[in-house]
């Protein structure tokens, strides 16, 4: 995409998947352009390389058709670190070096039919540079991240309140901090769009990373990423494989609701043993919890003892005394395929809000829940309340 210029350089947005950073390139470093051709005869695509033959690329660009691309022996190629904003730091390589699953920029004339394009230059970032600086980004969510249920969040102060593992933490946002927010129909991280604190609702989930102070209370943020997730507990009406969906009688609202099924949700069933021994454990943190309001424990602590017993740790799955680290045990499930699901079975669920007009996507199902409905009612919510298994980068998370 051309962004409009009233200067002498013409930039360009080169906009990398996963990583929200905006590239921009003079044109005059791109490349020559002749003074008497239009900006618009020159055509410009982004997207991965699917195939090398020769003198001619297939990239498959970030939205549209396939498109070939035939390399000239004036083209000028390139190659940028993850990160660059211009072509300063760019160093000049050969055809030969480009390889399957680079991201590539390129410029020039496209063909009539709009099928190929002859081109003029190339900016490659490799997939190698791209995967050893995920790589690194996920190693500072795990080592600086922290994630939670949103509390209030105060726009002109810019911070909001999270409890993460029963400790309340306060995120300082500044000018530069990074804010997105994941789409009512998506639970991949790299769909998160820009978003602001305002948009933060009490009980959404809440990840982000920055430097935190010694006990972990405050964190300054460099980015952070949010979205309204629902979990209920329900039984299925129906399985449609045809549209990969489900109708789900919500045992709480007494709706039924529709659930998409993608590749990217997690599909479990709890063997008979271990969906019993979740229900004892859930049985007695729900026992704990009322014994401790009967002593005068606030309301506070008790929401916060039994909204965050997926984020508890421990060798035997949580802390001592406390609540079971029950998204763990889940995770330890044998998986299941949506047509391994039948009507009239008890499952719980972790979706995204989904749209008013269409159906959250399922992202996490866990079926075989019976004994854990029959010894805890509630236990659906209490069984996955942090659905960062899939949302956060790579599949991680972190805390303080």
């Amino acid at each position: 995409m051309i962004a409009p210029s009233k200067t002498k350089f013409l930039a360009l947005a080169f906009c990398v998947a996963t990583t929200g950073n905006v590239f921009v390139i003079p044109l005059s470093a791109a490349g020559p352009a002749p003074q008497e051709a239009a900006p618009s005869a020159v055509t410009r695509r982004i997207g991965a390389v699917k195939a090398i033959n020769g003198t001619a690329i297939t990239l498959t660009p970030d939205s549209g058709s396939d498109l070939n691309v035939t390399v000239q022996p004036t083209t000028r190629i390139v190659r940028i670190a993850p990160g660059e904003k211009d072509l300063k730091n760019a160093t000049q390589i050969q055809l030969q070096d480009v390889q399957v699953g680079d991201r590539v920029l390129v410029g020039g004339k496209l063909s009539d039919d709009k099928l190929s394009l002859a081109a003029s230059s190339v900016v490659v970032m490799k997939k190698s540079d791209l995967q050893a600086r995920d790589q690194q980004t996920l190693q500072d969510w795990q080592k600086r991240g922290v994630d939670g249920l949103a509390g209030a969040a105060d726009a002109s102060a810019g911070t909001i309140s999270i409890t993460s593992k029963g400790k309340s933490v306060v995120i300082h946002t500044s000018g530069t901090t990074v804010i997105r927010r994941y789409p009512p129909d998506s639970v991949k991280f790299e769909d998160a769009k820009p978003g602001t604190l305002q948009e933060i609702h009490p009980g959404d989930q809440v990840r982000a990373r920055g430097d935190r102070n010694a006990d972990g209370t405050d964190l300054s943020a460099e980015e952070i990423v949010s979205g309204t997730f629902r979990n209920f507990a329900g039984t299925i009406n129906s399985v449609d494989a045809s549209s990969s969906t489900l109708s789900v009688h919500d045992l709480l609202s007494k709706k039924n609701v529709t659930i998409k099924v993608t590749a990217d949700s997690q599909l479990r069933k709890l063997p008979p043993e271990m969906a019993q021994m979740m229900a004892k454990r859930l049985k007695g943190a729900a026992a704990g919890a009322m014994a401790g309001a009967a002593s005068g424990s606030s309301a506070g602590d008790q929401h916060a003892a039994s909204a965050n017993a997926p984020g508890a740790t421990g060798g035997n799955g949580g802390h001592s005394g406390g609540p079971p680290d029950l998204q763990r045990l889940i995770s330890h499930a044998p998986a299941v395929s949506l047509a391994d699901l039948q009507k009239g079975d008890a499952v719980v669920i972790l979706s995204t809000e989904g749209t008013a007009s269409g159906a959250g996507t399922a992202i996490t199902l866990v079926s075989g829940v019976e004994p854990i409905l029959q010894a805890a009612p509630n236990a659906g919510q209490a069984m996955m309340l942090a659905p960062w298994s899939l949302g956060a980068p790579a599949g991680d998370s972190g805390g303080p």
